[in-house]
């Protein structure tokens, strides 16, 4: 394993990690509730998708509670690494009780900066991450850099319905229901967290449009990039295959 590199955190690194403090203990209700219940099914989709490049060793980036990692820890073993300290407690409880803590191991790393060597997995994973770090570009070549040619890469987001109408209905969820269905469910935290995910959903997009990440994953080094648009345009999975040099 390679050492951590040690560089400071980026703003977006640290406001990343502030805004879900505390709220680790009920993360994955909270997915379900900001996602009108489809975070699973997204999640099932990423999950099927690194299935199909047969690896024998994962590793899951912005693990969070590791809900990625424990479905691919039936086949393969797994690492899983996060911003956030209460986050990955809770992952390791739910590994241990799961009888899975031989299979998955979790540590604090960011995802700029991977403490692995180069190709150290057969395939890498990703959910929620590419709007928390300051350069998605060079977070995209950091994963590529631990994975070995011909292994495969699948991420997870949120996305923004393409159809007007989709849109506008997304729209008033997210600045409106989201943010009081949060706060019912969990108090000021959750509020905050739903307030804020609608604004950054779109602004990310309006700098990465998917035309650009796309660029971004071939530059990485990535063939035959693919996505699926999911739930009307509420999330979207994307996939690629490292070039084999």
């Amino acid at each position: 394993m390679a050492e951590p590199r040690g560089t400071a955190a980026s703003p977006q690194n640290a406001f990343a990690a502030g805004l879900f403090e505390g709220l680790a203990p009920r993360y994955d209700r909270l997915a379900q509730v900001l996602s009108l219940g489809q975070h699973g099914r997204w999640r099932r989709e990423l999950v099927r998708h690194i299935a199909r490049f047969r690896p024998r060793r994962i590793l899951d980036v912005a693990t969070g509670t590791a809900g990625v990692a424990m479905a691919l820890a039936e086949s393969t073993d797994a690492d899983g690494v996060d911003l956030s300290e209460p986050m990955l407690e809770v992952g390791r409880e739910r590994i241990y009780k799961a009888g899975l803590d031989r299979r998955i191991k979790l540590q604090h790393a960011r995802a700029e900066e991977l403490p692995f060597e180069p190709g150290s997995f057969d395939a890498v994973s990703f959910t929620y991450l590419l709007r928390y770090v300051p350069d998605p570009a060079a977070t995209l070549a950091e994963m590529a850099r631990v994975l070995r040619p011909s292994g495969g890469m699948v991420g997870l987001d949120f996305y923004i319905p393409p159809n007007p109408a989709w849109r506008a209905s997304w729209r008033l969820y997210t600045r409106i229901l989201m943010p009081s269905a949060g706060y019912a469910l969990g108090g000021k935290r959750w509020w905050a967290a739903g307030r804020f995910l609608g604004p950054n959903i779109a602004d990310f997009y309006r700098s990465w449009p998917t035309y650009r990440l796309f660029e971004a994953w071939r530059e990485a080094g990535f063939v035959d990039v693919e996505d699926r648009v999911m739930s009307l345009g509420g999330g979207i999975v994307m996939w690629g295959r490292k070039h084999h040099v």
